[in-house]
């Protein structure tokens, strides 16, 4: 049937411009409120990681105040640290089998509500016990917080940002740098340890009711899978492409755990800061953080996440040696080495992460990441654990053995370039690459797909 120009079957030039320009402010208008909705969710996550950073790294500054008011040796002291990064792999690895059952957002909300009441907990813990004990419980929640919010950000963000994201995301360890570790530990120098436990839980209460305005519900993975529990737990650790995930993540957080708990008393017996100084190098670290995270999650997105780890993480290894083996040097000199290990350090971990986000596919992504949580906390405390086993302290408060740990770590993070070669990206996986478990890839002949390196769209 063809339309007379009094049906409108006809469209003049001059209108068909007005209409096709209409479309586009249309179109505009819609993406423009898309990048609103992505920034106030990373605003957000960004916020709770903030809170839950500080609540992980406050202990480590204050590890000479706690080893003197508490008297504990290293050893005792890493079990403070490991503590909480052991409970928050046991639960990552339970929730990682029905994570996916729920929305995100309201799993995320329960989570954090139960990571503010053991932040609380810790605040009135009277003996080291009861620390060790609130620990456990803090972690329980804390742990899963950090692969829930990667989930989130795999769910809202396309592939092509998420190093964008991700580096976004980190500003809130940034910021928990530069500001909150610092007034952590001055309050905490000022009124005691337990003070600065009660500010991050009453911090926590405006972003707790907050977040149910500013997240999106994310359900659409829920029903999906319908499989049990543990058989969705057998699958996450069974898939070839997250063990790789997986190994990538276990050097990385030895590469780390082994030497940052135990570098504040290093700084403070060894190299000569006192516990007054050692606001500065976190301040330090922080400051370069917060204004290079984002650039390098773009320079991901650009070059290629494997391209801008492989450039980094050599840094990381070398700084990690120089630190540990550093004399008593000017404090200027200690705090531009503690920033620029700080740098390297989460300058990889945004592309590892962004690749490791990128690694599973989007149904599987809440149970994959709570998962890859709980092996990132579990390794976490085994590194913090060895450091605690391999350093110690002698008579004079020196701290000994240090350059070990360092050397340890440095081949830790040298072994990950190799394992960070081996993600793929699970979008591009063919079809038989994705389900493959480890009996499959044993009798596989075909490559699972390529290496993640570049992307010629950005």
């Amino acid at each position: 049937m063809t339309c007379t120009p009094s049906c409108g079957g006809n469209v003049q030039p001059g209108m068909a411009a007005e209409m096709d320009s209409m479309s586009s402010e249309v179109l505009a208008d819609e993406s423009a409120d898309a990048r609103r909705r992505e920034r106030i969710v990373v605003l957000i996550l960004a916020a709770v990681q903030f809170t839950s950073v500080v609540d992980f790294m406050i202990v480590m500054p204050l590890g000479p105040q706690l080893m003197r008011t508490l008297r504990i040796g290293p050893a005792e002291f890493g079990l403070i640290v490991s503590s909480y990064t052991f409970a928050a792999g046991a639960a990552g690895l339970v929730a990682s089998s029905i994570v996916d059952r729920f929305p995100r957002r309201t799993s995320f909300l329960g989570v954090y509500a139960g990571f503010l009441i053991g932040t609380l907990c810790c605040a009135f813990a009277p003996t080291y016990q009861t620390l060790v004990a609130a620990r456990v419980a803090t972690g329980a929640f804390g742990g899963i917080l950090g692969g829930m919010a990667m989930a989130i950000v795999g769910d809202v963000f396309p592939e092509q940002r998420r190093g964008h994201a991700t580096g976004s995301l980190m500003t809130g360890f940034a910021l928990a740098s530069v500001a909150g570790v610092p007034l952590g530990l001055f309050i905490g120098t000022n009124y005691g340890w337990h003070v600065p436990f009660v500010a991050l839980a009453i911090a926590g209460l405006p972003i707790l009711m907050i977040a149910p305005f500013g997240l999106p519900r994310l359900d659409a993975h829920v029903g999906k899978s319908h499989a049990h529990p543990l058989r969705s737990l057998i699958e996450t650790f069974t898939h070839v492409n997250h063990l790789y995930a997986f190994g990538l993540i276990v050097v990385l957080m030895i590469g780390s755990f082994t030497v940052f708990p135990y570098l504040p008393p290093y700084l403070v017996n060894n190299v000569g800061m006192t516990e007054q100084e050692l606001p500065l190098v976190y301040i330090a670290g922080g400051g370069l953080t917060f204004f290079a995270a984002p650039v390098i999650g773009r320079l991901a997105d650009r070059f290629g996440k494997l391209t801008i780890y492989r450039l980094i993480a050599p840094g990381s290894a070398l700084f990690l040696v120089v630190i540990t083996h550093l004399p008593p040097v000017p404090v200027a000199a200690a705090v531009a080495v503690f920033g620029l290990l700080m740098l390297c350090n989460v300058g990889r971990m945004i592309a590892a992460m962004a690749m490791v986000t990128s690694s599973v596919e989007p149904q599987r992504r809440g149970a994959f990441l709570s998962a890859n949580s709980s092996v990132q906390h579990v390794s976490s405390g085994f590194g913090a654990y060895l450091g605690g086993l391999i350093v110690t302290q002698a008579k004079n408060n020196h701290i000994e053995h240090f350059g070990t740990v360092g050397w340890i770590a440095a081949a830790a993070t040298l072994a990950s370039l190799w394992l960070a070669t081996q993600v793929r990206v699970a979008e591009e996986m063919p079809a038989s690459a994705e389900e493959m478990s480890l009996a499959a890839a044993a009798e596989a002949t075909a490559d699972a797909g390529e290496p993640i390196l570049g992307y010629s769209e950005m």
